[in-house]
């Protein structure tokens, strides 16, 4: 089911991401405006319209969060191997994607602190981050 709903998901929002794509929708519209004297304006006339893109609109909404899911999750697991096979890099920073915004905003902080965007402060930032981020994957990992 998940691998089914996968292709098929790919295989819609590349079709819908298409001029092609637009182009028929401009189509509908030009031609729904164009039927409007012909059934005098009426509520099913306006109905038909309405329904159809409220319709589309709402399966869309699921196509597109599965394609940036799928996207984001790729862009993570790029980011994390380049972060694993990096000898300078912190390993620590991988996963930081499921701390909470809170953590993140602080994270940000001392890096910004770090890399001399900020000043203060009574310790290195470097060590800070270090025990920031072990604290963090600490209780990512109770949890």
């Amino acid at each position: 089911m998940n691998r089914m709903f996968t292709s098929v998901a790919s295989w819609l929002s590349s079709l819908m991401g298409r001029p092609l794509a637009f182009v028929l929708a401009v189509l509908f519209m030009v031609m729904w405006g164009a039927t409007g004297p012909i059934f005098h304006w009426s509520d099913t006339w306006q109905l038909v319209a309405n329904t159809a893109t409220n319709v589309i609109t709402f399966l869309m909404v699921f196509l597109i969060q599965n394609s940036q899911n799928r996207d984001g999750a790729a862009i993570q697991a790029k980011l994390d191997e380049l972060l694993r096979s990096s000898s300078s890099a912190r390993e620590q920073f991988i996963g930081i994607e499921h701390f909470t915004d809170t953590q993140l905003d602080e994270l940000r902080t001392r890096l910004e602190h770090e890399s001399g965007c900020r000043s203060g402060g009574k310790e290195p930032a470097a060590e800070s981050v270090e025990r920031l981020l072990d604290r963090y994957q600490g209780e990512t990992e109770s949890d």
